[in-house]
This record gives C-alpha cells, structure tokens and sequence, in this order.
C-alpha cells in the first residue's frame, strides 16, 4: 500500500468544478491585483479570527516581515522567538537587520517556552514572536502576561494555525498582529504562495496596507519605503472556494489524530516505542502536522523503513535554527537550547489530512509495529 504523507489531489477533486468557475471569474474581469476576491477574503478571515481588519499580502513569509516592519523593526533591535520552527520565522527579523534571541521549546508541545521568556528581554528587545506551531497555539496567557508587563507587542507566527485556539481565543487575535500563510500544504492551501496579516488595530492595518504596495498612501504617493506583497486575485478566488470547508477539514484531522491514537495504543506502541503528539488543556489543535517521537537512535533507521513500504514520512525540522550556518554571527551553539535540539533528533511527520481513510492508518502503524517488533 502506498500511503503519501499528503495527499492534495482528493481535495481538489472534491472541489475541481467550482474552482475553474472561480478562476474563469477572474480571468474573464482580467483584475489580477488586489482585486474584489482579495478583499472579501479579507474580510471572511478577519471574522474567522475573531479580529477586526485582514490585510492580504503574498505570502506567510512576507506576512511575517510585513508585521515586523509594521512595528518599526529596526537594525539593532531584538526580537525573542524560538529555534525550533520554518525559517521563515527568525529569517524575516534578520533581513531588517534585528537580531533573533531565541528561547528553547516545550517538549511536550513543541512550542516556545513561555516560562523561559523574560529572562532573555533587554532594554534592545523589540517584539515577541510565538509561533503557534503544528497546529497548536504556544502557551498564550503568560507570553501576554510578559508582553503587558515590559510594554512590548506579540507577533504570532501562526501560518500553520489557521483556526487553532488557546483557552477561546482564535490564533491571530491575541497580538498586535497574527501571520498566515496560504502555502499549498497549508489547512487552507492556495495554488501557490499567499499570505494574511490579521489585526484588531485600525492604524495598524492602514499601515500594513500601505507597505505591502511599497509603502503607497496612492500608487505614486510613499509616506516610507515598503515592499511588493499583494495577495493574487486568483489565489484569493481559489481561497474563498476553499475556505467554508476549513473547519470540517480541520475536525477530519482531529478525527484521524484520535484514530492514530487508538492504533497506537491497541499496537502496544504508545508511550513507549513512540511518544504521540500532545494536545494543551485548553487548546483546539487543528492538526497541521501529525508528529511523534521515537528514540533518536532508532529515527532514522525508521524512517527509512516507512519509505521503503510506501509510507510518506518527513523531519520538521532536522536543523534548529541556531545551529544554521547563516546564523552563526549569534554565536550560539550546540547546547544552548537541549530540548529544540533533542526534537530534531526524534520527532518525524506522519500522514494526516481529511482524506486518509482508516485502512491506510491501519497500514502506517502495523508498519511501524512491524520496524519494532
């Protein structure tokens, strides 16, 4: 049996008719920037993330740099983050020329340590910047306990979240501003790179408007030098297509996350052989990824095994980010941040998403039973 780690042509067939309507709309008004679909778009994922604006732009990784920018980032400054996530993250605070500070993960979830925070701010720390990864929102309460406390805005890193809640709240609805991405392996995927800004600050989304088409009160009129990041008319078109079925796809997932678990767990395999991914008190896990632990000495000899019988199997993320060559000017090194380090050594990705039928879950852990026993 072959079971991919993704599998992103059944939903499009599910959806392929209503889609070409979509993209022959667009083609047919021959409006492809910022167009009528971009600002609707906006305005269902500003109500869906419980925020009052939603200001598109081309990508996750750009809605990231977009919001620092928004803050007044500057060279010098520094902003607190975590190691173990895309590179995206820590790359869009290095090319204005801040500095990346990270703190180390819990291993349990993944996400930043909140508790390790506040030891790390200076009087040169810009912003804070969770990432919500996986799926599941980083540990909210004190990370804005600690932001109120020494007057610094949060950014969250939420391109794998889309829906995701921490005690109520929506991911991108907690900070000063939310970050999405679109990317075609994304919950809500595109048909290419997008991205969305996501605010509760009125002045805040005039701004981030304005610097997503350089910067521009009008087309020939700057008030500062921004960027070109505007959000496609067509991928907003695919988007809208795709988006009222977010959170049925979302459940799917958390019902094939609790299928995993039962056959895990029937297969003798839970808690020992293999650590399951965990799920915060308090916490709507939507699911982006599906990843476990085993023992760093048996990982790779698995994953290796799961490719060799059909199974999609990947490592997110085998390199922490300050152990990257381009981030060597920080001067950290191996050790500074144990657990990011150890998860990069254990964790792999299992297939998961609304499609996976029971049998073929059944397959991927019989075949991981079969690698132990």
């Amino acid at each position: 049996m072959q079971v991919p780690l993704l599998d992103l042509r059944a939903q499009h067939a599910a959806l392929s008719a209503e889609l070409r309507v979509a993209i022959e709309r667009v083609l047919e008004s021959q409006q492809f920037i910022l167009g009528e679909d971009v600002r609707a778009l906006e305005e269902e994922i500003a109500r869906y993330s419980e925020t009052k604006y939603a200001v598109g732009c081309a990508s996750g990784s750009d809605a990231l740099l977009l919001a620092l920018m928004s803050l007044d980032t500057r060279a010098g400054d520094e902003v607190v983050t975590t190691p173990y996530t895309f590179f995206a993250t820590a790359g869009s605070i290095a090319r204005l020329g801040a500095r990346p500070v990270f703190v180390d993960i819990d291993p349990r979830t993944f996400n930043i340590d909140a508790a390790k925070i506040e030891a790390v701010i200076t009087s040169r720390t810009r912003a804070i910047m969770p990432v919500h990864l996986y799926g599941q929102c980083a540990e909210m309460d004190e990370i804005l306990r600690i932001a109120a406390k020494h007057g610094l805005p949060i950014i969250e890193d939420a391109a794998q979240a889309i829906g995701a809640e921490d005690r109520g709240r929506r991911a991108g609805s907690m900070g000063e501003v939310g970050c999405f991405s679109f990317y075609p392996t994304k919950n809500l995927g595109g048909a290419g790179d997008g991205g969305m800004l996501t605010t509760n600050d009125e002045a805040l989304a005039a701004r981030l408007r304005a610097l997503r088409v350089h910067g521009g009160a009008t087309e020939y009129h700057h008030r500062e030098v921004g960027i070109n990041s505007r959000l496609d008319t067509l991928q907003a078109a695919i988007l809208r297509v795709k988006f009222p079925h977010l959170d049925n796809w979302s459940e799917a997932r958390r019902e094939r996350a609790g299928i995993y678990q039962r056959l895990f767990t029937e297969a003798g395999l839970a808690g020992d052989a293999v650590t399951l991914p965990f799920t915060r008190e308090g916490a709507r896990h939507i699911l982006h990824q599906y990843v476990i632990r085993v023992a760093a000495v048996r990982r790779d000899g698995l994953i290796e095994h799961l490719k060799q019988n059909g199974v999609g199997v990947k490592v997110y993320y085998p390199l922490p980010l300050h152990l990257q060559d381009c981030f060597a000017y920080l001067n950290y090194a191996e050790g500074h941040f144990p657990e990011a380090e150890r998860a990069a050594r254990e964790t792999l990705a299992l297939p998961i998403y609304p499609e996976l039928r029971p049998e073929q879950q059944q397959y991927v852990v019989e075949t991981i039973r079969r690698f132990f026993f």
